[in-house]
């Protein structure tokens, strides 16, 4: 965390550390989006991240929040009532929203299993759509704690994009709420988050252009502000003179016909390239559009920022096309007399689901969508510039007509050097909402949120604890499955399992008073200001010890029985009745190793982390277990091993082979090439298309990981040595012209990258 500010420091534990939930936001260019990937790449929790529209999900690598709770597009009237409708406007309430109650299994899973709700661009939220997720979570999660219990993130800036809501469901909803905003809900009304804000910012270092910003954010431009920003005031700009420019306007209509006579003014022949999608990816949720239109000399700027090591753009940089073929893009950076070619990225649909075997949230990826992170770039609408950097841009923001563009659209810019407004502002378009600029005076001080970081944590670790030792509803469950015997007669299969179930459920029950008396002791170890950890550390460690060899147990014999049982005919229910104590016994042991980790970490003085709690014994544990339990069943039924086949009747279907972690694209597909998969494995394991494998494996043979050797014969690559011999150009266009058949593009780009020429800074003259 050494690279981050206090203020992003302090969130990082706040979200580890407690289960506060917080309100994150800063000016454009603090570094929101930054510390978002960080905190979804190192929290321990369960976590599951949405935004209000499908782009917005797709840029922060999450869900829509319609999608995740399955709620209905209509305003959400936050009562029991039945709402009255009309033909131009819906609505939903909590009466209404029961009534068609049937959320997906494993959505419920999730939104059960979630202890970290992250909500990006959280402007766009309306008021009534977070009273309909609080209500949505306490129903299915049994609790009528704020949100169920789960901690919610809250990222944005209220003062970029605000919320959309029609007059005429306004007209019924302003009955609830003083304002649509998400601090208007009922939930953060009576629960608000912690406020914090980034104030470091890192796109701009011109003090004076900071200072202006910073007055156009707050409504208090100054004359002489006025007067400093109609000095960049040039209305005769020509853009096609001024090559590097970009255009911001406020409307969609503008940009796009810019950008279509631009590319139609260029006299050369037009390219065009198509994505490739794989699996389920709808086309409302493109992050490009489908036909992307090229042709030598267009101005185009990237929409990512470069993954790799050679982090050669960001997301905004601009260049010129200076040469196209039909599978490589040729990009030339002028100011820096730089080419490189470009590289497709790939975006992920993804949904979440819970491991079985772990216990953990963790995304399935549902469909790709490969394509080049380019577009052309003579103009841009403000709404979809935030998040870029532009070094130069031409303003029209005279026709302003929401509250922040005017603010979005010159924060966008590094510095003042780069900056020509073609008209001057308007004070009347630039204003921004009182009630947004009254919330911010909740923002608590340094000083305030250290004070509250102490004592959440010491609250939060308290908790954990006692909920890892907390086995009631675990008992619970125990026992209505043994009195569930007696609705069976004596001949069905269930009642031969009688005694197995009564005997596990007095094991459970006798547990839990010892566990009850160690949560008891708890409660009074953290009575003191300070609580001693060390004392803690031991009496957890004790407990673990004390607990597990019992509760593994118990569980091994779940995974027995789910081996004997599974191979049974008309047993079916019965199996699946093992199920449910299969996840919740599961979850009881991982809950206890996690709590032991916990308290070592804390102990030890290190962050607390994905890394420290989902550690690599804790996730193969129950993999590990089944894997133990399977061969000496099969052992102790030697019969079975020949008709493995035919007598396996019932399978879990949540049980799939858990995630790793999030890696690199190029780091998962080199695993699977040295478990020596093929091209065509790999693919549809990774729900990619056989070319975007190959633009990998090249990337892997660039950086040594592969040797080209392993990929192509001798013969080939003996051939493409002599058609090399000398060739000194970026672009491998000629030398596919020269060659025809006799390589594929393919093969030109492993073998290239083999040369560690993938990238070069000089064109051949």
């Amino acid at each position: 965390m050494e690279h981050f500010t206090a203020e992003a420091q302090l969130t990082l534990q706040f979200i580890n550390q407690t289960k506060r939930s917080v309100f994150l936001t800063g000016k454009a260019g603090t570094g929101k989006t930054t510390l978002l990937r960080e905190i979804i790449n190192t929290t321990h929790k369960n976590t599951v991240v949405v935004a209000p529209t499908g782009i917005a999900a797709l840029n922060a690598n999450g869900v829509t929040i319609h999608s995740q709770f399955q709620l209905p597009f209509a305003a959400f009237i936050p009562e029991y009532i039945t709402p009255v409708f009309s033909e131009t406007v819906k609505f939903e309430s909590k009466s209404t929203l029961l009534r068609p109650f049937k959320i997906s299994g494993a959505k419920k899973s999730v939104l059960s299993k979630m202890e970290l709700l992250i909500i990006d661009e959280v402007s766009m939220l309306r008021a009534d759509l977070l009273d309909a997720i609080d209500f949505m979570l306490q129903t299915i999660r049994k609790s009528k704690l704020p949100f169920g219990g789960v901690q919610v993130l809250f990222i944005g800036d209220l003062l970029q994009l605000p919320p959309v809501i029609k007059p005429s469901e306004w007209q019924v909803l302003r009955n609830y709420y003083r304002g649509n905003f998400f601090f208007h809900s009922k939930v953060v009304t009576e629960n608000p988050p912690l406020y914090i804000e980034l104030s470091k910012i890192f796109r701009q270092s011109d003090e004076h252009f900071i200072s202006l910003l910073n007055h156009l954010r707050h409504n208090q431009i100054s004359v002489s502000d006025m007067q400093y920003l109609n000095t960049f005031v040039q209305p005769d700009f020509d853009l096609k003179s001024h090559p590097g420019y970009i255009l911001l306007t406020t409307h969609n209509a503008k940009a796009d016909a810019v950008n279509q006579q631009s590319l139609a003014d260029l006299n050369a022949q037009e390219q065009i390239y198509f994505p490739e999608i794989v699996g389920d990816f709808p086309d409302k949720i493109f992050p490009v559009e489908a036909e992307l239109k090229l042709k030598v000399g267009a101005q185009i700027m990237f929409v990512k920022n470069d993954l790799s090591y050679n982090k050669q753009y960001f997301n905004g940089k601009m260049g010129v096309i200076e040469a196209l073929s039909e599978a490589e893009i040729l990009v030339h950076f002028p100011e820096e007399q730089r080419y490189i070619t470009v590289e497709k990225y790939e975006w992920q649909n993804i949904r979440y689901r819970v491991s079985e075997l772990t216990n953990e949230i963790e995304e399935e990826v549902l469909g790709t969508f490969v394509h080049y992170p380019i577009k052309l770039a003579w103009a841009i609408t403000v709404h979809k510039s935030q998040g870029l950097t532009f070094e130069r841009a031409a303003l029209d923001v005279s026709e302003v007509f929401l509250p922040g563009q005017a603010y979005v659209a010159l924060s966008r810019l590094r510095s003042p050097e780069g900056l020509v407004l073609l008209s001057p502002l308007k004070m009347n378009g630039i204003t921004n909402d009182q009630q947004v600029m009254d919330y911010a005076n909740s923002k608590m001080t340094q000083d305030d949120l250290e004070v509250a970081l102490q004592q959440e944590s010491k609250i939060f670790l308290r908790d954990y604890l006692k909920q890892a030792f907390d086995w009631s509803a675990l008992v619970q469950l125990w026992r209505q499955h043994q009195f569930s015997y007696r609705e069976k007669g004596t001949s069905s299969e269930k009642a031969k399992h009688a005694h197995w179930a009564k005997q596990n459920a007095d094991t459970i029950s006798e547990l839990l008073v010892p566990a009850r008396k160690f949560s008891a002791q708890l409660d009074q170890l953290f009575t003191a200001a300070e609580p001693d950890m060390d004392y803690i550390s031991e009496r957890v460690q004790a407990a673990h010890d004390y607990f597990f060899k019992p509760l593994d147990q118990l569980l091994r014999d779940i995974l027995w029985k789910k081996e004997e049982v599974g191979r049974v005919k008309k047993a079916k229910a019965f199996f699946e009745e093992l199920l449910d104590l299969d996840e919740a016994q599961t979850e009881t042991v991982l809950q206890l190793l996690k709590a032991k980790a916990l308290v070592e970490t804390i102990q030890s003085g290190a962050a607390l982390s994905k890394e420290k709690l989902q550690s690599t014994s804790i996730k193969n544990y129950k993999f590990n277990l089944i894997e133990s339990v399977r061969s000496q069943f099969l052992e102790a039924n030697l019969t079975l091993i020949e008709n493995e086949q035919q007598t396996e009747r019932y399978t879990d279907k949540k049980t799939k082979k858990s995630k790793e972690p999030k890696k690199s694209t190029y780091l998962v597909t080199y695993e699977l090439w040295q478990q020596q998969h093929t091209v065509a494995d790999i693919a549809e394991l990774r729900k990619l298309s056989r070319q975007t494998i190959f633009n990998h494996l090249a990337k892997l043979i660039e950086i040594k990981a592969i040797n080209i050797n392993d990929i192509l014969t001798e013969d080939k690559i003996s051939a493409l040595q002599q058609a090399f011999e000398g060739y000194q150009e970026v672009s491998l266009s000629p030398l596919k012209e020269k060659y025809g058949e006799a390589f594929t593009w393919d093969e030109l780009k492993m073998f290239r990258a083999s040369l560690g020429k993938a990238v070069s800074n000089q064109p051949s003259q």
